[in-house]
């Protein structure tokens, strides 16, 4: 997600290699929670109509990054930036189901509890509190597994689940804590991949941070203005690719 330094983007050391270091982990992790500011959601709408052109129903799910943590309204967050980059080529009916803290398996549940309008596209922002929580990674295969084809009962045609975040880069986090925490999103995420490749309508989105103001929001944890931006834009070509008879749009494919 974030530009990194040139050291701890090389960071590659498996995440058995910090066991020994658990104690100090632990009391890391504590200081993190402890300092770092809570930044609260965007204030702003969690659903309508936006665009003209193709109909296109949407639903994003997720975490505090899906919530847009970071930015001060929703027309800068990640929903707001990519309605921006469809609304040219298409008419978009969007909801958004997001709350910073929820893992994947309390997402799963809130959805079945609450289940949101039917869709043609899903996005889901999930895995970094199953990360710091300590979440087993064959637990979070189930659940994104379980949670796919409940957006796929649905309706969606595609599901785009985002690639987890170089955790290592986040500028909140300290030397070892950045580099066990980074060491397990990488596992994940490629647990993510693993999944969308076996499965037909799902895909993995990624796209490659860089240096800039607003990257990075104040808290040194959550994406920054730009960095919703570069995301929402990324999400948006894969709709694009799914819906090629949209025409006019802003964004081209790549």
């Amino acid at each position: 997600m974030g530009a990194c330094t040139r050291e701890r983007a090389r960071l590659r050391t498996p995440c058995w290699a910090y066991w020994p270091l658990a104690p100090l982990l632990a009391w890391q992790g504590q200081q993190v929670r402890q300092r770092t500011p809570k930044l609260p959601e965007p204030a702003g709408e969690r659903e309508g109509e936006a665009g003209e052109g193709t109909p296109l129903s949407l639903l994003i799910v997720g975490d505090s990054s899906a919530a847009g943590v970071g930015v001060a309204s929703q027309a800068d967050a990640l929903s707001g930036q990519l309605l921006a980059a469809l609304a040219p080529g298409f008419r978009v009916r969007w909801q958004l189901r997001a709350q910073s803290g929820l893992t994947s398996d309390e997402m799963l549940a809130w959805l079945a509890a609450e289940p949101p309008a039917r869709c043609d596209v899903a996005v889901s922002v999930l895995g970094v509190n199953d990360v710091t929580s300590q979440q087993p990674l064959a637990r979070f295969v189930e659940m994104q597994r379980a949670l796919v084809e409940r957006l796929q009962g649905l309706g969606a045609r595609r599901v785009l689940l985002c690639a987890l975040p170089p955790m290592q880069c986040f500028p909140a986090l300290p030397a070892p804590l950045a580099g066990y925490l980074g060491a397990r999103a990488r596992r994940y995420d490629a647990a993510l991949a693993a999944l969308c490749a076996a499965t037909p309508g799902c895909r993995r989105v990624g796209f490659t941070g860089r240096a800039e103001p607003g990257w990075v929001a104040s808290d040194g944890f959550h994406p920054g203005a730009a960095c919703y931006r570069a995301w929402g834009g990324a999400l948006a070509r894969s709709i694009i690719d799914a819906w090629p008879q949209a025409q006019g749009t802003g964004t081209r494919r790549s």
